[in-house]
């Protein structure tokens, strides 16, 4: 049994005649006879039978039809969807961090799809944590993901494509909430709300402080940048957290860092050995070259 004979018995248990089934398919009428013939044979049993001119299916015929219509069906469509994905259409599964999606994402995906007009793409949105995101990378759960960057993962590359600054935060009323700049070494004496050791940007945080010599006094220990600075707006402590726009609106003072210098990067990340469908890597190759920044 081939599909080219599920193909002709579908047919001409439509048209109920060898003659224009075959004139259909392009083949001698004789061919179609002689597939019909092989295809009972396998079957073990008679699947048309003659009621005047016309070719009728038996029971056993309708029966089978009914399978071989469905799975046609399937794979018709499957087919289809194959051919659609070798033309750059299909579906983009994208893992971000939430602060990523304020503005950042949104215009990159927005602008890849106005030139991606002629295509049907779809993207699938999941928002995480760094250590979340690349797990789901790892386990094939994503196609990209942007994130920061996390050192000993040899089997994902990391392309740097935005860049942002970090800030402290104190509640309105703190003593720092006087200064528009500070150095890190002003936040000792306070309890600090920092970055868990699941986030990016825990080691981040550390080296700045090992880099001036201050140990800081954790009060508390939380993964996501707007928790951190939900808890700072309510008097818990000070925070050194990523600037975002959301800070604006929150009950809390954004104070610049004049020492040490340093500024996030924020990449996108892909599985080195993962194989990219054709509009998985058309978006790649998007980002990369619009986006990648030294």
């Amino acid at each position: 049994m081939n599909l080219y004979q599920l193909r002709y018995f579908s047919l001409l248990a439509k048209t109920g005649h060898f003659r224009k089934t075959a004139e259909q398919l392009c083949i001698t009428q004789p061919s179609l006879s002689h597939s019909i013939s092989l295809l009972e044979q396998e079957l073990g049993g008679t699947l048309f039978e003659k009621q005047g001119r016309r070719s009728v299916l038996t029971p056993k015929g309708s029966q089978f039809l009914k399978y071989v219509e469905k799975s046609l069906d399937v794979l018709d469509e499957e087919i289809l969807n194959m051919r659609h994905i070798a033309m750059g259409a299909g579906v983009i599964e994208l893992g971000f961090l939430r602060t990523l999606g304020v503005g950042f994402l949104p215009e990159m995906a927005h602008r890849f799809l106005e030139e991606q007009k002629e295509k049907t793409i779809q993207f699938k949105f999941h928002t995480g944590i760094t250590a979340s995101l690349l797990e789901g990378l790892k386990d094939e759960k994503y196609d990209i993901v942007f994130c920061t960057k996390r050192e000993n993962e040899p089997d994902i590359h990391f392309i740097p494509v935005s860049k942002q600054d970090l800030v402290v935060i104190a509640p309105k009323n703190h003593p720092l909430s006087g200064h528009e700049s500070t150095n890190l070494k002003e936040l000792a004496p306070y309890p600090q709300i920092y970055f868990s050791q699941a986030s990016g940007l825990r080691g981040i945080v550390d080296n700045l402080f090992q880099k001036i010599q201050v140990k800081p006094q954790i009060a508390y220990e939380i993964d996501e940048d707007i928790v951190i600075a939900g808890f700072v707006s309510k008097g818990f402590g000070v925070a050194v957290v990523p600037y975002m726009t959301d800070l604006l609106r929150m009950d809390v003072k954004i104070i610049q860092i004049s020492y040490p210098d340093w500024e996030r990067k924020f990449y996108m990340a892909a599985l080195k050995t993962h194989h990219m469908t054709p509009v998985v890597k058309n978006f790649y190759d998007y980002v990369t070259t619009n986006y990648g920044i030294l």
